[in-house]
C-alpha cells in the first residue's frame, strides 16, 4: 500500500522559512513526477511545485518561483518544499502528490496518490 506521510507545517510569520517533508513508502518514485499542492481556505488546488519524468526536471507556480525549492533525497522517495521569504497568501495546507505516469504535472487530477496535508499559516 501506497503512502505519502508530509510533515513540517506550521505556524510562522511573513518572510520567515519553513520546510515541509513528504516521505512515500510503498512503492519507489524516484524517477516519477513527485511534487506538491495548495489549498487555501475558499479557493481550489492549485500546483505549487514538482519533480517531472525522469525524476531530475523541477517546475514551480509563478508565485513560488526564487521562494520555494523543491528537493529530494538519494532514494528519491522523500521530497522537501524549502519555502523561504513567506507570505500570507502562502497560507494553505500542503499536500504532497505522486504519480506513476508522464504527463502534465501541473494537473492535479492526473496524480495517483495524495498525502493528508499539512497546514501552513503566515501571519503578517
Amino acid at each position: 500500500q501506497v503512502q505519502l506521510v508530509e510533515s513540517g507545517g506550521g505556524l510562522v510569520q511573513a518572510g520567515d522559512s519553513l520546510r515541509l517533508s513528504c516521505a512515500a513508502s510503498g512503492r519507489t518514485f524516484s524517477n516519477r513526477p513527485m511534487g506538491w499542492f495548495r489549498q487555501a481556505p475558499g479557493k481550489e488546488r492549485e500546483f505549487v511545485a514538482a519533480f517531472g519524468w525522469s525524476g531530475f526536471n523541477t517546475y514551480y507556480a509563478d508565485s513560488v518561483k526564487g521562494r520555494f525549492t523543491i528537493s529530494r533525497d538519494n532514494a528519491g522517495n522523500t521530497v522537501y518544499l524549502q519555502m523561504n521569504s513567506l507570505k500570507p497568501e502562502d497560507t494553505a495546507v500542503y499536500y504532497c502528490a505522486a504519480r506513476v505516469s508522464s504527463g502534465n504535472v501541473y494537473n492535479s487530477d492526473q496524480y495517483d496518490y495524495w498525502g493528508q496535508g499539512t497546514k501552513v499559516t503566515v501571519s503578517s
